[in-house]
Order: C-alpha cells, then sequence, then structure tokens
C-alpha cells in the first residue's frame, strides 16, 4: 500500500475513508507513536519544538486521542471527577476554576458532578463515576452516607474533601470551619453594637452549622433569641426575598440578617428596596461567598470569603503530591476572612 502525504491523510480524514491513528500521526509528524503519546498526554516529557510539530498534525488531520486506550497503558485515567452540590450557584465557581486550572497544567482532566446537596445521590453518582477509573476525586464536605464511605475506601484512591473540616475525614480535607465562620460574624457584629440578630438559610447542612455557630455565641453574649428562616433549596434571590417578608412580620425587627450565600443576601437587599428600608441604616445585610455579584451589588455586599482560589489550588496540590506518589496535607485550614462593605 502506497504512503499517504499529510494531505492526503488529512482530506481521506475529512471524507470519513479512514480513522486517523496515533501511527498516521507519527508517521506525518516524523516521530515515533510512543512520542506522539507523550506529546498528547505527557508534554513534559518532549521539547517544546516537538509537542508544537505534533499537535500540528492532529489538528490538521483531526486525529481524536484514544484517552481510554492510553489510561489502560499507564494505568492511569489522567481524571479526576470534582463533585459538587449545583452548578448553578457562582459561590462554588472560585474553587472548581482554580482546581481544574492546576490540573490542566499537570495534564488531567476534570469530571464535574452535582448532588443537588443530596447524600444519597452524591452515593449514586459515586458509583457512576468509580466505573470511569478516576485517579481521583474531589467532594464537597464531609456529609456523606454509609455506602459512600465504603466505595470510596475500597476504591483505594486519593479523595479530598473541600470546603469543609471535621473529625472523621476519608483521606484529605482542605477547607474551614463552618461554626468558626458563625462564631466570628456573631463577635464582630456584636462588638460593633448590633443587638438584634437573624439568619435566612437555604436547608443546606453546612448554612446552618455557619448559623448554629453564630447562635451558641450569641448566647455566651447575653442574646437568645435570634430569628431564624430556613428555607427550600436552591439558594436563589427568590429564598433571600421570601427570607426578609417572613422576618419582617416578626415581632422585632432585626438590625442584622446572616445570609447563607451572596446570592440569598441579593434577594434581601431586593426586597429591602422594595419594602423602602434604608440599608445599613433601617437594616444590615451580610452575605457569604465574596462573589461577583455581591461586589458590586447596591449598595456592595459585605460577606465571608472563604479564600477561594487559594482553597481550590490547595485541593489541587493535595491530590498532585498523592497521584505522584508523595504524602498529600491530611487536614488544611484555608481560613476565611469578614469583608465589611457599605451593607453593614
Amino acid at each position: 500500500m502506497a504512503r499517504k502525504s499529510r494531505r492526503e491523510l488529512a482530506s481521506a480524514a475529512d471524507a470519513g475513508e479512514l480513522p486517523v491513528t496515533v501511527i498516521d500521526v507519527a508517521r506525518v509528524a516524523g516521530v515515533s507513536p510512543i512520542t506522539v503519546s507523550r506529546a498528547l498526554h505527557r508534554p513534559e516529557r518532549v521539547s517544546e519544538k516537538t509537542r508544537e510539530r505534533v499537535l500540528e498534525v492532529v489538528k490538521a488531520m483531526g486525529y481524536v486521542p484514544n484517552l481510554l486506550a492510553g489510561s489502560l497503558a499507564l494505568s492511569k485515567s489522567r481524571l479526576v471527577a470534582i463533585v459538587l452540590p449545583t452548578l448553578a450557584n457562582s459561590i462554588f465557581a472560585a474553587v472548581v476554576q482554580a482546581i481544574m486550572e492546576r490540573l490542566t497544567e499537570a495534564g488531567y482532566h476534570s469530571l464535574l458532578g452535582a448532588t443537588g446537596y443530596s447524600p444519597e445521590k452524591e452515593e449514586v453518582l459515586l458509583e457512576a463515576i468509580l466505573g470511569r477509573r478516576p485517579d481521583g476525586i474531589v467532594l464537597t464536605g464531609t456529609l456523606h452516607t454509609e455506602g459512600s464511605r465504603a466505595r470510596l475506601a475500597s476504591a483505594g484512591i486519593p479523595v479530598v474533601e473541600a470546603w469543609d473540616l471535621s473529625e472523621h475525614a476519608l483521606d484529605m480535607q482542605v477547607g474551614f470551619s463552618h461554626e468558626e465562620v458563625g462564631r466570628l460574624v456573631a463577635d464582630f457584629f456584636h462588638a460593633k453594637g448590633y443587638q438584634r440578630f437573624s439568619l435566612i438559610t437555604v436547608d443546606d447542612p453546612r448554612g446552618i452549622r455557619r448559623g448554629n455557630g453564630l447562635i451558641e455565641r450569641l448566647a455566651d453574649h447575653g442574646i437568645h433569641e435570634v430569628p431564624v428562616e430556613i428555607l427550600p433549596l436552591p439558594a436563589t434571590w427568590e429564598v433571600g426575598r421570601e427570607g426578609l417578608k417572613r422576618l419582617l412580620t416578626r415581632k422585632n425587627r432585626p438590625q442584622l440578617v446572616f445570609c447563607s450565600s451572596d446570592t440569598v443576601a441579593l434577594g434581601v437587599l431586593a426586597e429591602a428596596a422594595a419594602q423602602g428600608l434604608r440599608v445599613p441604616q433601617d437594616i444590615a445585610v451580610l452575605g457569604f461567598g465574596d462573589t461577583t455579584d455581591g461586589r458590586f451589588a447596591h449598595p456592595a455586599l459585605s460577606t465571608i470569603s472563604v479564600n477561594s482560589a487559594q482553597m481550590g489550588r490547595a485541593v489541587a496540590e493535595a491530590l498532585l503530591r498523592r497521584l505522584a506518589g508523595g504524602k498529600g496535607l491530611e487536614r488544611h485550614d484555608t481560613g476565611f476572612s469578614l469583608i465589611e462593605r457599605a451593607s453593614t
């Protein structure tokens, strides 16, 4: 069979006459098939000039790498699964972005999955993910079913629980204490003279734990009445508006509303404006997550920053150290900070 030129191979691929293989790419690029594989999957092992030549040929010929075959040969999938409560809330975006950017730099691909805040749905999702043999998994939080814990333990792959810290880690944890967030809010605003606090949260265990931390610390300050509105998921502006409407029907109007997310807090700001309330003179509003929308709201939203970019990088680095055969940090507290803006 006559050897096809690069142009002929590309034309044949475009016409669907034959599938382009790694051998075809290697022949046109003038390198070995293993060099093509390294250029695509382990770029640090080839020169930049070689990698550019291989990528040029891959693009021209429309070659699609067989990732499954490569992962079987290396006993690695180069895949990391990231499991989130939801893809709709921007509160998780900065963390995920930082994780994915660092993993991509290291030659890993990311697979995202959403649980809808349900440990049971997480278990079903993990079963499907583990069947694809990921090299590592990132979970949001520390609340899992016994079935999930058993599956992850038997899988024998690195697991990072992000966004939380607990005494019963699956493997590695990178995050912060939600109870400490609530205590910080109580101490900070009590010191400023606030006496009437309230909480609006969706039915999310982490948000409720922050609220519990607030209530417990306020009790230490002699404040024992803290109105709480817990509304159904997901976190939306509508939740914030409805929550404030309910709080305003109570006997004593709160001076400060602590919300489980910036998204909920933005709804509170909208409802306060609709009710003719001045923020912060009539009612102060505090969010959680330090989202871009909160920074540019009017008035600008006070919030809790959880150091999202730092957390995401720490998650990725913990995984990469373990995947390289090293020891990942078992517990990394990335902390948080209160950012006061015009809304308080």
